[in-house]
Formats: structure tokens, sequence, C-alpha cells
């Protein structure tokens, strides 16, 4: 096999946009895969005809001119794509003991006028909480497609907390409770969550929603196609074990069947940890391997997917968050009797639109209820039971889930035609990371400083990418491609030509 310009190892999206953005450069591109089917978190799986994410379940900042659809643009993507676009009121939140739904609306001006109409005593708390999620954002210039903007704004604006900023514009609980409801998507916790993760997360959605019709993995089939018509190279079902290294560089990484592949850069769209995990080289500091090892990572999640009888279930173009009364910011730490604080359900797209044909319910679930079954690895291509006693507890879980479901959506059961589920040992085999977390690390507004990650590392031709360094979800992986692209090119031009796109 030839020596690539850059090898990347991983196909998140973090890796498949800089895989574009270098492929687009000139540089020859090789991805490589432990998996059968490349995207990470936009991997799909199908049941009984039906499609269920892994992980995209839905997608924000897609109308022409905002963010996400210039990059997608850009990359090609946005004519291929079959989106549909959803409900007015796209999320809507569901609170215990209360019968209301609340409805978090696209667009501010919708999402302003439900927000007064629900709490018309809360005007300028409301108004409050807008203009300050729009400053935010724009302290992040790569959010907005720009080089330019201000160090310090950005790091101040990463200095505060998001629960705490809630509960300082208003007294009302259930207010408190509906602005920070769909958190789920940035697995926020009280206690370190900064606002910053909060403002970029939803602004996005309140721009615009949409659902990938034919799922998450037809962004990850028209990136690699992209890289393969460009002269690319994508391997699939082979691990990277190791980085060897000659003096102070990279000089190929050896796969589990013992080949190797050359290259000039190299680039890891997995964790810091398990990257570093694989050289010895003494360029990566002892004190380094340490921190990436003990960085705080996201809770992982329990995941109930439904398969629905014909014609049962009506189908809607809106998510539903439901939490706990008082555990909207602590959902994880929930215990055996109360489980589950709180869950998020997302309809499987469907083109009748009268009724669904699946559901997707997460809830979340930390690593080590499933610790005892660790040593187990299961995924399509290397099978294995992990045993009676792991099925009778995931039926368990279903059963406490549903259980939950059915306070606000009686008829459920009886729309079932079949129940999978998974638990972070699922997500952990299928996506890599090591604990099964959703989001990477912990960002931590006690020290935000501390919980970024840059791209380049102390060997100088290795870099990272993905979900660990900046921001997660599609937007915010592709945001750290960009980031990557530029370290290793020296150049960031192609930012403005997205912009423009």
């Amino acid at each position: 096999m030839k020596k690539f310009d850059v090898l990347i190892i991983g196909t998140g999206m973090g890796g498949l946009v800089c895989g574009n953005i270098l492929s687009r450069e000139g540089y020859s591109v090789c991805m490589i895969e432990k998996n059968k089917q490349i995207g990470g978190c936009l991997q799909i799986y199908v049941r009984n005809k039906v499609i269920f994410d892994s992980g995209v379940h839905y997608l924000g900042a897609l109308d022409k001119g905002q963010n996400l659809y210039q990059i997608f643009k850009w990359l090609g993507l946005t004519d291929k794509l079959r989106l549909e676009k959803m409900d007015s009121s796209f999320d809507r939140i569901l609170l215990e003991g209360d019968e209301k739904e609340y409805a978090i609306m696209q667009g501010y001006g919708a999402f302003e006028q439900e927000m007064i109409r629900n709490f018309p005593r809360e005007k300028k708390a409301i108004q409050k909480y807008i203009e300050t999620i729009r400053q935010i954002c724009d302290r992040f210039p790569l959010y907005r497609l720009k080089l330019e903007g201000r160090a310090d704004e950005k790091e101040k604006a990463m200095q505060f907390s998001a629960k705490k900023f809630i509960e300082s514009l208003t007294e009302d609980l259930t207010l408190r409770a509906v602005l920070a409801g769909n958190n789920m998507l940035y697995a926020g916790a009280g206690d370190t969550t900064p606002f910053y993760i909060h403002a970029l997360t939803v602004n996005s959605y309140i721009e615009s929603a949409w659902r990938v019709m034919d799922g998450g993995s037809q962004i990850a089939k028209i990136m690699a196609k992209n890289i393969s018509s460009a002269g690319g190279v994508l391997i699939r079902n082979r691990e990277v074990k190791n980085l060897l290294m000659e003096g102070d560089r990279v000089h190929a990484v050896r796969l589990q069947d013992g080949s190797l592949v050359q290259a000039e850069q190299f680039i890891s769209n997995t964790s810091p940890a398990n990257t570093y995990r694989m050289t010895d080289s003494p360029l990566i500091r002892p004190v380094t391997r340490k921190r990436m090892e003990e960085m705080a990572t996201t809770v992982s999640s329990f995941t109930l997917n439904i398969v629905f009888k014909k014609n049962h279930f009506p189908y809607f173009k809106h998510n539903y968050y439901y939490h706990k009364t008082g555990s909207v910011w602590e959902m994880d730490l929930y215990d055996e009797k109360n489980w589950p604080l709180g869950y998020a359900m997302y309809l499987s797209p469907s083109a009748k639109n009268d009724f669904a044909s699946g559901m997707t319910i997460f809830a979340y679930m930390r690593y080590e209820e499933v610790q005892g079954w660790a040593e187990s690895f299961n995924t399509v291509s290397s099978k294995q039971h992990r045993g009676t006693a792991y099925d009778l507890f995931k039926k368990r879980k279903e059963e406490q889930l549903l259980n939950r479901v059915e306070e606000k959506f009686p008829a459920i059961r009886n729309a079932i035609l079949h129940t999978y589920s998974s638990t972070p040992l699922t997500f952990r085999d299928y996506i890599g990371n090591e604990d099964g977390n959703l989001y990477g690390t912990v960002k931590d507004f006690n020290n935000p400083l501390g919980t970024l990650i840059s791209p380049k590392t102390r060997i100088p031709n290795l870099f990272l990418t993905g979900q660990y360094l900046n921001l997660h979800g599609i937007l915010g992986t592709a945001i750290s491609g960009m980031i990557t692209a530029m370290a290793v090119t020296g150049k960031d031009d192609f930012v403005e030509k997205m912009r423009n796109a």
C-alpha cells in the first residue's frame, strides 16, 4: 500500500469533516475504521425493517444560510440528504405531575411568544435568556463560521454555570425546568455544565430543527464517497493497535492483523487517552497521559428501541423530554428504585406521517451498572453473548423505563410489536468510548480551559479531532474537524468558503 499524506484513525463526524477538507486541499487521505459500519455516532441499525439512529436523532441550523447548512453545502451534502423539517414546536417538555406540554419553538420570535404565553409574568427573564444565548454564540467565532474574535471574551463566556444562570433569571421553578428541559442533548449537570454549552447546543435547534429520513449514516456515506472520489482510501473492520515512531515522529500504524500503513501526518478521531495508549513515545509526558486518563467523561445511556404494530401509534414531528420534579440537572444521580429520573423520546422518521413505525427512548445510565460485564465485547463483526444475567438486567430496565413512559403515554405498551435495548457497553463497543460516554469529556465552568483539549500533541505530526476537543454533536464535531484541518494545513481559508458556499 502507498504512503499517504494523512492517515485518520476513526470515521466519526470530526474525522470525516477533516478528511473532506484535507482531500479538497490536495492531500491523499487514508481513513481506518475498526467497525464494519463507518460514522461513529452516525451509525444506524435496522430492526424489523425500521431504521434506528445510534446518535443523530435530529439536526439543528439547517435552514438556508445557517451554520450547519453552510457546512453541509460546502461538503456536498445538502442536495443529497432527504430531510424532514420538524414541527414548529420541535421539542416538548414534560414534567412530573404537570399535565401540560411545554413547547420549544423553532425561530426566536415564536420561541419568545410561546414562552411568554406559558409564563406571562416572566417576560423580562425570557427576553434576557434569549439575548444572552445570542451574545454567547457570537463570542465563538467558528460557531458563526468566522475567524476573527476576542479570546478574552470567549474565555469569559466559558466561566459561568448553565444552572446558576437560569436560576438567576427567575424564581419560577417550572420555567427553570422548561428552559433546561432538553439538556439531555448535552448531558447537563448542575455542578459542571457551562452556559456556553447550553447556548451553542440549544441555539442551533431553535434556529431550525430537522430529521434525516434515511438515518444519519447517509451523512457518513456521502462524505466517505467524497474522500474516495478525491483518491482517498477507506479501510473498514480493521483496528489500529499501535502508532510506530521514528525519532520524534509517527511513521506508520500497526493494525490488528499486524499489517502497517504509512503516512506523513496522523489524526486520531478516538479519545485522547486511547490515542496516547497506542504509543510509548516519551514526548507524551506521564503528566499528560495521567490527565487524559483521569478526565471526567459524560454519563452514558440505556436505549430502548421500539418497533410498533402497524397503525397503532400516531406519528408526530417533535421530540419529548421528561424529568421528575427537581431532577433536571441531576438525572444521572438516580438509584435502583427511582430510575429513570428522566428520558428523551424520538420517533423514527416516517414518509407516511400518519402512524409511527419505531421509537427510540433513552435514559441516563452510569457505566458502573454494567461493569460486571465489562470484559465482554459484542458487535456485528465480533459477536459475543454477554450471558443470561445481562439479558435479565436489560429486560428489567426495559420494564422500569416503560413504566415511567406509561405515566405520560398510557397506550404505548398496546402499540409495541418488538423491543430492543442497549446499554453503555453497546455504545462502548460500537463507538469506541471506553465507558460508553455520550459526549466525551465533561466541560466544567469551574475550570473551563482545563477541560479543553488542543488538536496538536507534543508529537509534531500527530493530531486529535472529534467531540473530546471542542463541542459534541454533528455541528460541534464538524467544527472540531475544521480546527484540526487548520492545525494540519496551517490554512483557514476554507472557513470563509463554507460561510459563503
